[in-house]
């Protein structure tokens, strides 16, 4: 799985509050690629929680 932030990101926290493992927001939101195996299901709700679609799941 590869996990981008686009740059649409606003930095609402929304991903960081659901999947904290994996996202971190200051400015905007940011990508722990090392966390990425074994938290599939958070990273896909977090993706359909961002009111601006800024998470790209491949």
């Amino acid at each position: 799985m590869n996990v981008t932030i686009e740059n649409s990101c606003i930095g609402c926290g929304a991903c960081e509050s659901i999947c904290d493992a994996v996202f971190h927001v200051e400015a905007q939101a940011e990508v722990n690629s090392s966390a990425i195996a074994g938290n599939e299901d958070c990273i896909k709700e977090a993706a359909g929680a961002c009111p601006v679609s800024a998470i790209i799941v491949e």
